[in-house]
């Protein structure tokens, strides 16, 4: 295989909820691996130190402001990146909520309306705008970052249930466009050191918990899903589509087994 497969050079791609965490760790993959990244999310303040830090280690990188779960920000955004570099080939649907933490027989309506707005309609209407104009250059690649909460039901219920509709939605997608050779397919984190997460890492004592049962017995970083991330952004993942990758240390499988004493 040549390395050189996984080059982006000339591509252009759009990175949500690239102010931090998998986004941040995933914008600036990709621009290290040539592409032209576009980091995006609510507040601009976020955006333009990832895109300076970018332009400093010698990529190309700008920030644009948008809503996701807003059509008119969608909108504007894939139209913005167009005007400027005449192409889109890249969309990595990072952008994602979860405003609320417990029971969902407790749960209020706002609360589960702005989780499936981000999580589902955002990534929704961005893809549906991209895969316009990806159509018509020949093709282009859509990531979405659902979780391992999608695939087992745990305690972030609404959060689980977006999820499940990601991964659902992304087979949809790459099953309805793979005629114009636009692959869609999805990551699956689990316990991931993001802020999203934190609460989960934060207490050492919930970390540790959450540590042992998994076979790798250690929570993952951010940057571990990068390379997942620019192999089905890049032509080394030309034959991938509709598939939903697990990146989770093994915690899907559950507790390690015959575990050695220390």
């Amino acid at each position: 295989m040549n390395v050189s497969m996984f080059s982006l050079e000339g591509k252009v791609a759009i990175v949500t909820g690239g102010s931090r965490g998998l986004g941040y760790a995933s914008a600036l993959a990709l621009a290290e691996a040539g592409a032209t990244v576009v980091v995006s999310s609510r507040k601009i303040e976020g955006l333009e130190p990832v895109a300076e830090e970018i332009r400093a280690r010698g990529g190309k990188g700008i920030a644009i402001a948008a809503h996701v779960a807003r059509a008119e920000d969608s909108k504007a955004l894939i139209e913005k990146v167009m005007k400027e570099f005449g192409r889109l080939d890249i969309l990595m649907n990072n952008a994602g909520t979860n405003p609320y933490y417990g029971s969902i027989m407790d749960q209020d309506e706002k609360t589960w309306d702005i989780t499936m707005n981000v999580n589902v309609k955002g990534v929704f209407l961005l893809s549906q705008l991209a895969a316009r104009f990806m159509k018509e250059q020949g093709g282009g690649s859509i990531i979405n970052t659902a979780s391992i909460a999608g695939l087992r039901p745990g305690v972030l219920g609404a959060y689980s249930v977006s999820k499940a509709a990601v991964i659902m939605l992304t087979e949809v997608m790459a099953k309805e466009w793979g005629q114009y050779n636009i692959r869609v397919n999805a990551i699956a984190p689990g316990v991931i050191k993001t802020r999203l997460s934190e609460a989960l890492w934060k207490d050492p004592e919930a970390g540790a918990q959450v540590e042992r049962n998994m076979p790798l017995m250690r929570l993952g970083e951010p940057e571990e899903i990068t390379g997942t991330v620019l192999l089905l952004a890049s032509d080394a993942g030309s034959y991938i589509t509709g598939e939903t990758i697990v990146i989770d240390g093994g915690r899907i499988h559950g507790e390690p087994a015959f575990l050695e004493k220390k």
